[in-house]
Order: C-alpha cells, then structure tokens, then sequence
C-alpha cells in the first residue's frame, strides 16, 4: 500500500493552488502551514508573499480564502489578524484519513518511506575488550540503537558498526600475562555444563587485569616481556593473536549479555573493531602523505588546520602515525571512513559518540573531505551526547566517587520497577512471571526514555524515582496508556473497532484525531535530523491526548450508539498501534497487561 497522505499535506495542497490562483506570480509558493490552536492548522506565508506582491496582506488572504473550496476536506477558512489563514478541516475527513493508516495492510500505519534512500552507517554502543560498561556507555547504545531503527523503518539501508576498543599498548601486558598464567581465564564456577554468565566472564577479565597490572607495576623484567608482546601483536604473530582473541571471545560473552539486558539486538557481525582497519593503517598514511594532506613534523605524520590552536597559540595537529612508528586513533577511524565509504558504499556516516570527542572528530572528517573520502554526495556526521549527571548535577558516580557499571543501573531500575508493577498487579491479575517480564520492560524503558526524551546533545540528571513514576513524561506512563487500551479492547465483547466517518467528533476525538495524523510527517523529521527526542515527545502527546478523551469520551457506554462505540474503539485501537509503533522504534516494549 501506498504512504497515506496526511490531512496537512491535503490542506498545504488545497492553499498552494488557492495562492497560485490568486496571485499566479507565487506559484510554488510555501503557505507555511502549521498546527494551532485557534484551528486546526494556521498558514502563515501571506504576509512574506503580500510584501513581495506589494500587497496588503489582508486583502491577499482574503482572495485566497474566495478560492479555497470548501468540501469534505475544509470545513472552514477564516483571515485572522494582518493576514494569518486559520482552517478548520472536516470531521469526516479527520476520520477517513486515520480508517485509510488503520488498513495499512503492511502494518506501517500509512508512515512513507523515504523518496531517496541511501546506506548509513551507524557507529555506536563501543565498548572496549576486558574492561566493564559504566554508565558512559549507556547514551551511545541507547540513542544509535534508536536512531538505527527509525532510519531503517522510513527505507534507509542502515549498517551497524560496534567500533569496540580491542586493539592497543594494554594487550601486551594482558597477553603476557595469560601466557604466563594459561589456567587465569577458566570458568570458576562448578563445571554443570550451563554457558558462561556475563557476570562471570566480566569476573575473570577483572581479576586477570588486576593481576595483570599488579605485576606490569612491580616487575620490570615482566614489563619489558609485556612490551614485547605489543611489537608481536602489531606484527600479527600467531600464537600472540590467537591469546588475544580469546580476550575478545571472552568479552564478548559479557558485551552480548549486557546488550541482552538492555533488550538490545548486536550481532556479532556488526562489531568490527579497532584491530579490523589494522591491514588498511599503513596505505591510509601513505595516501595522506602522498597528496599533501598530511606531512611530517617532529617525526610523526601530522596534520594541521588553521582554526585548531592550543592554549600557547600554536597550531595542534591531528596526528595519523606517531614518531616511533605507531598508530593512534585517528590512523584508525580514518581508516574506518575509507572502508565505510568504498566497501560499504554508505552515503552517510553517523557517529553516536561523546561531545567530548567532538574535535577529534571535526578533525578526522575534515581530513578525510581533503583527501577526497568525503564529499557533498558522502556526509559524516557526530551525533554528539551529553553527560549522564547524579540527581546533584554532577557526572553520574557511585557514593564512593566511582563510575557506575551500567549492569548495576539496569539491575536497580528493574527492581525499582518490578516493585510499581507488584502494586498494581493485583488489579489485572498478574502472575509472578508476568511481573518478572513486565518488571524489565518497564524498568529498561525507564532508562531508555528518560535518555531518548531529553535531545542527544543535552546533559540529563539520572533519576530512578522520577523515570519510574506514573505521572509525567515518562515510559511508564506511556506503558500503562497502551495497557489500559489493551483492557478496554479485551472488554469491548462483540463491539470491533470500525470507522464511521459519518459521525460527527467531540473536540477531545478531534484533537487525538489530529496528532494520530501527524506520525508519518513527524518520523520522516525525526529520521531527517536524527533527533529521537522528538519522537518520544510525539508519544507523550499522543498519551496525554487520550487521557483526556477518556475523561471527556466514554468508550464503552450502553448509552451511546452502536456506530458511536465502534469509532471510538477505532481510535483508541490506532492510537494504542501507534503507542506501539513508536515506542518499539525507540526500542522500549509495551506490555498488554500492567
């Protein structure tokens, strides 16, 4: 099925002929039509065209409203004040248009796909090999997971790529040591043939690396031992790499059970890591080099730009290839970008990374558009994330001043959240496993939300008591809208939902009506703009919508009509597909029952 054409494109349509024929110099013109709430849309672009016709405004709008006809579409068109158009659209036409998504036999509630897609690349959740995910790592997972899936679902080809930390001067002393110590990563626990637990992998990489450490700071002949063993890691030597892989094997078992709890899809496939762009380092420095993009200086290859000065005034470099032959970061994610761009052929390169990082990205890219990796058809773009803060405004830390592990933060807000769903459990008849299940949804989604409602590049407090309540903008109270429709539909017996759009509206119907049809144009926004905010901001709309037509708009009522009952059971049955819809998109899930 075609995408379902919403009543602000049929209006925007209807005024740009109604402009066209009344002053035929502005054809094409933009009426700038938007949601009010004096009407149901208000246009706004007569007074710029009136004072480049060198008319009066009023007098403009008003011929356009002479030529505007009035049909099952616009109900009214009114000029309002210097020249401002207020349009009230019909009942019938708010009704149809929603019956028109509701059968939208693909299940996409009419949403478009987008007329030229492309391939994006996303690069996000980048955990490092033998080290625990903190709280730091919660944003990148969240809003890239977010993102991917809403630009997948307008009709981009996206790739994920988990940029993990798994390559570097550290492994040498951790390989070293495992050398030394082979019995150090085994399981501990009794050997009942169950697999590995995340926890109990993250144990043993914890407990290796203290170790491990312990003796690199003590020994100086294991030190030098240790330092060999990165000169044989970089030159690819087998046995070297085979104990290193078993590092990344093991920190894999606890990567994918993280992601589990967060109710996060990784596949494996998609992490490709820092030692994957190890063959391309060298010809990425000799191109640079070769066209004049980097050169050398004090030994190292470097690459310099006018605006990036430090504190004495003189100009820091983005350094590809260090003095004593080594690689940094930036020889690898230059790397990245020429993979990305010619192998994978992506137009769009997304980087969901920590603004802190934000000059060592505006850097890479500008050196990668000099080289000629980049260019106006081939974009790549930081998506920049603020700092997650204690309910004291500071970064987020335990009460002993450390990073919070992000297993920690799930585990709590699930147990906050199980103990709300406990209190209503009774009333819906939950068993203790569909609190258990429903505990994690609601707890997980809190965590989402509460990151996906406040914009990427906002600072936002982590605060458990608040994410977790029923009241306000939160993910449980979108949960337990979705419920409470579930319920009402469950009690509707005989009664299905089915349009009528014969029936006049109530203003509460109209105005639920209304937002429903704004979801296809508002994913489109979101998707362009990257900006997942928005769409939980839509959704808590939408909820607040329907609480108050609840209380305005008995759904199942022995005194209504048959045709009455059956259209509101129709537009709370959209709006609870919607709610679903979206909320999947923002990776939260909407229990039936809470």
């Amino acid at each position: 099925m075609a995408s379902v054409t919403s009543l602000t494109a049929h209006v925007h349509q209807r005024l740009s002929a109604a402009l066209t024929a009344a002053l035929p110099e502005t054809a094409d013109a933009d009426p700038l039509l938007r949601r009010s709430d004096r009407a149901d849309f208000q246009a706004n672009g007569i007074l710029a065209l009136a004072k480049r016709a060198k008319a009066n405004p009023r007098d403009l709008a008003t011929q356009v409203v002479d030529q505007v006809v009035k049909d099952d579409l616009i109900e009214d068109i009114e000029v309002s004040g210097p020249g401002f158009l207020n349009v009230t659209v019909t009942d019938r036409a708010i009704t149809q248009t929603l019956a028109d998504r509701a059968t939208d036999p693909a299940d996409r509630l009419g949403v478009p796909l987008l007329d030229h897609p492309g391939t994006t690349v996303i690069d996000y959740a980048q955990p490092n090999v033998a080290k625990e995910m903190h709280v730091g790592h919660l944003r990148s997972a969240v809003i890239g997971d977010a993102v991917a899936q809403i630009l997948e679902f307008v009709g981009e080809t996206v790739v994920r790529r988990h940029h993990i930390g798994d390559w570097g001067t550290q492994f040498g002393m951790l390989i070293q040591y495992l050398d030394e110590h082979p019995h150090e990563l085994d399981r501990k626990s009794a050997g009942d043939g169950a697999a590995e637990t995340g926890e109990e992998a993250m144990s043993n990489l914890n407990r290796l690396y203290k170790a491990a450490r312990t003796l690199f700071d003590s020994d100086e002949e294991f030190k030098t031992r240790a330092r060999r063993r990165v000169v044989d890691l970089q030159a690819g030597d087998p046995a070297t790499l085979a104990t290193w892989q078993r590092f990344v094997d093991e920190s894999k078992v606890y990567f994918f059970s993280v992601f589990e709890k967060l109710d996060m899809e990784i596949q494996d496939a998609d992490i490709v890591g820092e030692s994957g762009y190890n063959d391309m380092l060298d010809e990425t420095c000799r191109l640079l080099e070769e066209s004049g993009v980097a050169v050398r200086s004090e030994g190292a290859l470097c690459v310099f730009f006018d605006d990036v000065k430090g504190p004495d005034g003189n100009p820091v470099p983005l350094i590809v290839r260090k003095s004593d032959g080594g690689y940094g970061y930036a020889a690898t994610d230059l790397s990245a970008i020429r993979n990305r761009v010619f192998d994978l052929k992506a137009d769009t390169l997304l980087y969901v990374v920590d603004a802190r990082q934000s000059l060592h990205f505006k850097m890479v890219f500008e050196t990668a558009r000099r080289a000629g990796w980049l260019n106006e058809e081939t974009k790549a773009q930081q998506l920049a994330f603020g700092t997650v803060l204690g309910k004291d405004g500071k970064p987020f830390k335990t009460r002993e001043g450390e990073t919070v592990r992000l297993v920690d933060l799930l585990d709590e807000a699930i147990d906050r959240a199980t103990a709300v769903v406990r209190e209503k459990a009774g009333k819906v008849g939950l068993s203790e496993e569909e609190i258990t299940e429903n505990g994690r949804f609601v707890g997980v989604g809190a965590v989402k939300y509460a990151d996906l409602s406040t914009s990427a590049v906002r600072d936002y407090k982590f605060d458990l008591d608040q994410m977790v309540s029923l009241n306000g903008d939160t993910s449980v109270y979108l949960q337990y809208a979705y419920a409470r429709i579930r319920s009402i539909l469950r009690k509707a017996g005989d009664a299905r939902p089915l349009a009528h759009p014969e029936l006049a509206l109530e203003p509460a119907e109209r105005a639920l009506g209304l937002h429903l049809d704004q979801f296809g144009e508002l994913l489109l926004d979101v998707a362009a703009g990257y900006e997942p905010h928005k769409l939980a901001a839509y959704l808590y709309q939408l909820a607040s919508h329907l609480t108050t037509f609840y209380d305005q708009c008995q759904v199942l009522s022995d005194a209504n009509p048959k045709e009455v009952v059956e259209n509101r059971l129709f537009l709370v049955d959209l709006t609870a597909r919607t709610l679903h819809r979206g909320m999947a998109l923002l990776g939260i899930r909407t229990p039936d029952r809470l």
